[in-house]
């Protein structure tokens, strides 16, 4: 069985790709910094062993010790996805800057080294596969959502060299950038700025939880073998 650890794995997207990768039959460990009921029920349905590991991103110099204890537990890690992030909007300008180190912190620094602990295992076993979730604002400007935006952007970066460095492992590493997702939280936008969105897209609606989890799926897969250091992008055509 193929072990895949999903960051911010409690709800939205991660909470999708829990729900998913284990009905594909991967063993799953969900990393967020609590648990809650749906990932619980998704644990309790998931056919294959899956387990929640608490943590909190921000504290990066636990992460290896995450990892020992994940192995330890698991055994052999076949693939991550590095979903967990947060966001900030609003001006610049008006941001307190401990909230945009922390921003930083979560959304780059910890996939970063977590990565970075877990390729060790990907090496010695020659394969593996390395998902980074970035987002559609790494190549669109949004405003109040520049230091978001600085973040995914460095995570496609990163990806790309990355991919370079360890392909000769037989690991791959891509990532997914998706666009606005048809979620509680775009649910409750403002009408004005919806339609605006809405309108942008060729498909006149948002891309999906599901459609997300769908790329991320193909990209675990053996189908996806030839395919690193690339780019998908789920959005609806919205930045098309």
């Amino acid at each position: 069985m193929r072990n895949v650890i999903v960051t911010g794995g409690s709800r939205g997207l991660g909470l999708c790709l829990v729900k998913t990768l284990s009905q594909l039959g991967y063993g799953i460990i969900a990393v967020a910094r609590t648990r809650n009921e749906d990932l619980d029920q998704a644990l309790r349905d998931a056919p294959t062993p899956s387990h929640f590991v608490p943590h909190d991103f921000n504290k990066t110099a636990e992460i290896d010790d995450l990892v020992k204890s994940i192995s330890k537990m698991a055994g052999p890690i076949y693939g991550l996805v590095n979903n967990a992030a947060t966001s900030l909007n609003g001006m610049l300008a008006m941001e307190n800057p401990g909230r945009i180190e922390e921003l930083l912190r979560i959304n780059l620094l910890a996939p970063i080294l977590l990565t970075r602990s877990v390729l060790r295992g990907m090496m010695t076993n020659g394969s593996g596969r390395i998902i980074n979730i970035s987002s559609i604002n790494a190549s669109t400007g949004y405003s109040g959502l520049s230091a978001y935006a600085a973040s995914k952007s460095g995570l496609i970066g990163f990806t790309r060299s990355l991919a370079r460095e360890v392909g000769r492992a037989g690991i791959t590493v891509n990532a997914v950038a998706p666009g606005f997702l048809a979620t509680d939280m775009t649910g409750k936008m403002d009408e004005a700025k919806r339609e605006k969105i809405l309108r942008r897209s060729p498909l006149k609606r948002f891309a999906t939880l599901e459609e997300v989890s769908s790329a991320v799926s193909y990209l675990l897969s053996d189908a996806a073998s030839g395919m690193t250091g690339s780019v998908m992008t789920i959005d609806a055509g919205n930045s098309a």
